[in-house]
């Protein structure tokens, strides 16, 4: 069938009183933002997406409601790898990566949802079939900079059943408060968004080595430098995870090839969607290299990755963003029971979004 029409949904979601806050630039946060996408075809079947956007929501969102919605209209849904190629050809010229691309990554997670529905099989089914429907997660902090303030969500994380726990930090002495507050018995992983030269990483890994990292990711600056970061990896004596602001999974598999990382962690939300991210993944077993989801959501696009992880041959963690969320559209899929997702069971993503939340929680 036709696709009839594609809605971008922004929705602004609170948080709980004390629960832990998102830092964007510095700029602590009192909400969580996220773009679901809803696609209904002519028949009336309806799937869901999301896009990647939090706070930069705007031009994500104009990119899917002004140019990519009215491409897709009248378009078949049937072939969702043939339509994404197609459309990514057309748009290529606004950027490999960006909104643009975040846009069709939601569109492209939507018709997945619907060819569930149709076939009536979760989304896991139509990859190869659910090898597990246990998921372990683990909390992923944001930055906050003050080692007590560090030690004190580590350790509530601990408390709360997750065995591993990421850090978005860049020092050593916040890692050092962790580890403290943890024990051995949890791992950490460092997330240092991309800010050092090569030898400034070294340093810092020399400093945190001790700490038994499970991985150190996405060290260097630009993220493109796929030299530097092979280098650190050699060097640094502790594993290497990267991937997420890969734009495709040529980008992806050229930093696999180059011997860049250890793990290798696509964004479905960001890399074009569920084939994307599904061919990073078979291409990662192939060589014997990790794959961990870059999936901080929570709407389809979280979804979407517990049915992909579910699906891997090896295993997985799910990252799950360590905030307390006051309402979410699909509440009860994204709860974590003791460090822990179930696969949703139902066909395509599994669940339906809240309609009071969409409408109580909608964005301007």
């Amino acid at each position: 069938m036709t696709i009839k029409s594609v809605t971008a949904l922004p929705l602004a979601l609170p948080l709980l009183p004390g629960s832990s806050r998102p830092n964007f630039a510095g700029r602590l946060l009192d909400e969580a933002r996220m773009i679901l996408v809803r696609v209904e075809t002519a028949d009336g079947v309806v799937g869901w997406g999301e896009t990647f956007s939090h706070l930069a929501w705007q031009p994500a969102h104009a990119a899917l409601r002004e140019v990519v919605a009215p491409l897709a209209v009248g378009r078949e849904e049937g072939d969702i790898a043939g339509l994404s190629l197609e459309l990514q050809r057309i748009l290529h010229l606004f950027g490999r990566s960006g909104a643009m691309l975040y846009a069709l990554s939601g569109l492209e997670i939507a018709l997945w949802d619907i060819a569930g529905k149709r076939a009536g099989k979760p989304i896991a089914e139509l990859l190869g079939g659910a090898r597990r429907r246990s998921l372990p997660a683990y909390a992923s902090l944001p930055r906050y900079g003050d080692p007590a303030t560090v030690a004190r969500y580590a350790a509530e994380a601990a408390g709360r059943g997750y065995g591993s726990v990421k850090l978005h930090e860049i020092g050593a002495a916040q890692v050092a408060a962790a580890r403290a507050a943890v024990g051995p018995a949890v791992a950490l992983m460092m997330d240092t968004n991309c800010p050092w030269t090569v030898d400034q990483a070294l340093a810092v890994a020399e400093q945190v080595r001790g700490q038994k990292l499970l991985w150190l990711e996405e060290p260097v600056w630009p993220p493109e430098d796929r030299d530097g970061l092979a280098e650190v990896r050699a060097k640094a004596g502790i594993a290497i995870a990267a991937g997420e602001n890969a734009a495709s999974p040529e980008e992806c598999i050229a930093m696999m090839e180059r011997g860049a990382v250890d793990t290798i962690q696509p964004s479905v939300t960001k890399i074009g969607g569920i084939g994307a991210w599904m061919r990073v993944a078979r291409a990662a077993e192939a060589r014997g290299i990790g794959v961990m989801p870059h999936c901080p959501y929570f709407g389809a696009g979280f979804l979407a990755t517990l049915h992909m992880v579910a699906a891997l041959e090896g295993e997985s963690l799910v990252e799950h963003m360590y905030y307390d969320l006051a309402a979410s559209p699909f509440a009860a899929a994204i709860q974590p029971r003791q460090g822990s997702f179930a696969l949703p069971e139902g066909p395509g993503l599994g669940c339906e979004p809240d309609p009071e939340v969409l409408r109580r929680y909608a964005a301007a």
